[in-house]
């Protein structure tokens, strides 16, 4: 499926230019890397997929962990769960920041930076009431802020549908204390 034309004269936005250069610069190797820059074009594009068709089947996605900070580095550890009825081939999840990410990361496989303040990361297959694997970010902050809020919400869940979206959006304010805050 190709992605419609832009109409002559607009301009890409912001977050587009960054999921470019990322895809760019990281090679885009793979099955892998052309599917976490193909759902992040999707993500900032504006597209919703997880509405879902009338027969795409149900799955309730969630994520919990700890964010710390600690002299503008951010430590962010977290598990993704399926709470079912049905598994999810694949997913993906968008961690945004209120104060802006240093130019330079170094992001695990499977992440890619989207914006000033914000990355997305698959979440691999999970299994229906299943636990996925841990994403582990380490990230620095542009400046030393006092206090960060983080929030976390599904992009795309592999084209199930999700009712529940409200255990999947969360916001966690992280002070700079080097303490795990819990979400």
């Amino acid at each position: 499926m190709r992605r419609p034309r832009r109409a002559r004269g607009t301009r890409r936005t912001r977050e587009e230019r960054w999921v470019r250069r990322s895809c760019r610069a990281r090679g885009a190797r793979g099955t892998r890397g052309l599917v976490v820059c193909g759902v992040a074009l999707a993500a900032v594009g504006g597209t919703t997929p997880l509405a879902g068709a009338a027969g795409a089947p149900e799955a309730d996605l969630s994520y919990h962990g700890t964010a710390v900070l600690r002299r503008g580095l951010l430590d962010v550890r977290l598990t993704p769960y399926d709470h079912g009825p049905a598994a999810v081939p694949d997913a993906t999840v968008r961690l945004k920041w209120s104060a802006p990410l240093a130019d330079r990361q170094r992001l695990p496989g499977g992440c890619v930076r989207t914006g000033v303040r914000e990355v997305v990361c698959r979440t691999g297959a999970l299994a229906a009431d299943g636990v996925g694997e841990r994403i582990a970010l380490v990230l620095r902050l542009r400046g030393r802020p006092q206090e960060v809020t983080l929030a976390l919400d599904t992009v795309w869940g592999g084209g199930t549908v999700d009712r529940n979206r409200a255990n999947d959006r969360q916001r966690v304010l992280v002070l700079d204390t080097g303490d795990p805050y819990s979400f």
